[in-house]
């Protein structure tokens, strides 16, 4: 009884897999946004202001990360919690592929998100004059917050706490 039980729960962590596959239609809509982007950006090029085309760039640069981000979550987990994924040497393998522990993928999404802020932080300071001190003041909060958090979870992975 115990041993079945046992195999059903090892066998359950294949339910992450379609999760993990869902994440790839965010990827898709990422993708659609960063082109919906681009081709107003292009379309509007001789007329935008230099503030803001910055804005836009920072908006691609933006998506391009959360894109980073999604991909590192869907394989990664996968590999962690699922199965090994198996890539021919001759394909294009990632680097980071194989080598990314829960421990390490929490510190890159930490990170990213922390880099991801600090994407949005520079829009609004882009944009001051159309943004309230108080709100302005609150983003500002809740990226420090992102950051901190993400300083003490390095600080509680590091080895000093490990035996």
């Amino acid at each position: 009884m115990e041993s079945t039980f046992e195999k059903l729960l090892y066998r359950s962590r294949w339910l992450l897999a379609p999760i993990y596959f869902g994440l790839s239609f965010a990827v898709i809509a990422l993708a659609i946004m960063f082109f919906r982007e681009v081709w107003y950006l292009f379309s509007h090029i001789m007329s935008i202001k230099e503030a803001d085309l910055i804005l836009h760039i920072l908006s691609l640069i933006d998506i391009a990360m959360v894109g980073g981000l999604l991909v590192m979550v869907m394989m990664s987990g996968y590999e962690n919690f699922v199965s090994t994924l198996t890539v021919a040497d001759e394909d294009e393998k990632l680097g980071w592929l194989g080598k990314m522990d829960s421990s390490s993928l929490k510190a890159k999404i930490a990170a990213s998100i922390v880099a991801i802020s600090s994407i949005h932080l520079l829009k609004k300071f882009m944009d001051l004059e159309h943004i309230e001190n108080d709100k302005l003041l609150w983003y500002v909060i809740i990226h420090m917050t992102f950051v901190v958090s993400a300083f003490l979870m390095s600080i509680s992975d590091s080895k000093l706490f490990k035996k």
